[in-house]
């Protein structure tokens, strides 16, 4: 809404209050007015300045106040939003009224007020029970909508993932048929010991991740990441990098993906904003022809990796001096050995939960919103050494 004080106009925003009328307070400027008017407000002179540009006007508090409190002893207020309410619920009466008359015939208003009387008491009662549940206990009670459900690769094995050519050494084998569920395995192993093998991984197929529905999160209790920051550091706000429509696409999936996952969640009021990176993942190289008609050796790009940048927040961060272990220690073990094997843990990280406090500390921005991760990601400096103690532990 158009105001004018004095010689300005300025554009204000009103916040209706359900309040007791105050003569000795007939308006309230909030915040973002003194912001729009660049107002300065001097207490001890009683004085309120308000400007535009170069042009100021100062009015007097006390002059202001008595004009309508000595003057008129009625309070100002607009008395319109009834009246709005009740012509936009005739006319949605009227606008129900046709559709119902076409199915059932002609419903009376009397009708549809009974219904909505006693609809609106049924709510009243729940928002009663609610209440009094929350003074009763001290988490609020978050209904979980179980008709949507995310399943698992066990109960609908995807039918989409790329297996990539593998050396003589390894071969794929498959925990459903005729071709789901692929795991790697030696070649070189006799067909007795294969058949064992495979029938270990299929009785232990809950184990495995072939998508990240399928990661299981270690229990808090058992551990959890914790942010601890220095006592000189306060937050930082990065705003968001430009990202090309390809790479937008990109990240859309990415958060999509562990949106529904219950991984990140949507968040703003977080102190920490962190931007996000597109990497471009490259392949071998091949021979290209340039603009020259030359051949010109080329590592091509397959494909992008979505990142998040947490330097600033690392730099603020106390480290974690657990001790890791060097890769020629755990070759060291292998001397001597004819057999070995080795897991891959696909996005391990994702299965140790983030402290609840320092959830927030996590927050990333992109072009569709800004996001704080429940589980721990890759990008921080004292993540490898909560991996390690969570996998000594176990």
């Amino acid at each position: 809404m158009l105001i004018e004080v004095g010689k300005f106009t300025f554009l204000v925003d009103f916040v209706i209050l359900e309040m007791e009328e105050d003569n000795k307070v007939p308006l309230i400027l909030g915040r973002p007015f003194h912001y729009t008017a660049d107002a300065v407000i001097r207490v001890k002179q009683k004085q309120l300045n308000l400007g535009v540009g170069t042009e100021r006007v100062i009015f007097n508090i006390d002059s202001a106040m008595k004009h309508s409190y000595s003057n008129d002893d009625t309070c100002f207020s607009i008395d319109v939003i009834d009246e709005i309410l009740e012509e936009d619920f005739d006319a949605l009466l009227k606008e129900g009224s046709k559709i119902l008359h076409s199915i059932e015939g002609t419903l009376l208003k009397e009708e549809i007020f009974a219904e909505f009387d006693e609809f609106m008491a049924t709510t009243t009662d729940e928002n009663f029970d609610s209440e009094s549940d929350t003074e009763e206990q001290p988490f609020e009670k978050v209904t979980i909508n179980t008709n949507y459900k995310i399943k698992t690769s066990l109960e609908e094995p995807p039918t989409d993932l790329k297996l990539k050519p593998l050396p003589d050494n390894l071969e794929y084998v498959f925990l459903e048929e005729p071709s789901f569920l692929p795991v790697i395995i030696s070649s070189h192993l006799s067909k007795e010991k294969k058949n064992k093998l495979v029938s270990i991984l299929k009785n232990h197929k809950q184990a495995f991740a072939w998508k990240t529905t399928d990661i299981l999160r270690i229990y808090s209790s058992f551990c959890k990441h914790k942010i601890q920051l220095l006592d000189d550091k306060k937050p930082v706000v990065q705003k968001q990098r430009r990202l090309n429509l390809n790479m937008q696409e990109v990240v859309k999936k990415e958060v999509v993906k562990l949106l529904d996952t219950g991984i990140i969640y949507l968040i703003a009021d977080s102190p920490w904003v962190i931007p996000i990176h597109c990497v471009s993942k490259k392949g071998g190289i091949t021979v290209v022809t340039n603009e020259n008609i030359e051949l010109v050796p080329t590592r091509t790009i397959i494909g992008w990796r979505v990142c998040i940048d947490y330097r600033k927040l690392n730099e603020a961060t106390a480290k974690d001096h657990f001790p890791l272990p060097f890769m020629v220690q755990m070759l060291e073990r292998l001397t001597g050995n004819k057999n070995f094997c080795f897991l891959d843990i696909f996005s391990g990280y994702f299965q140790i939960l983030i402290n609840l406090n320092d959830q927030d500390k996590t927050t990333f921005t992109c072009p569709f919103g800004t996001y704080a991760y429940r589980r721990m990601p890759f990008g921080f400096c004292n993540a490898p050494a909560t991996f390690q103690r969570c996998m000594l532990a176990i």
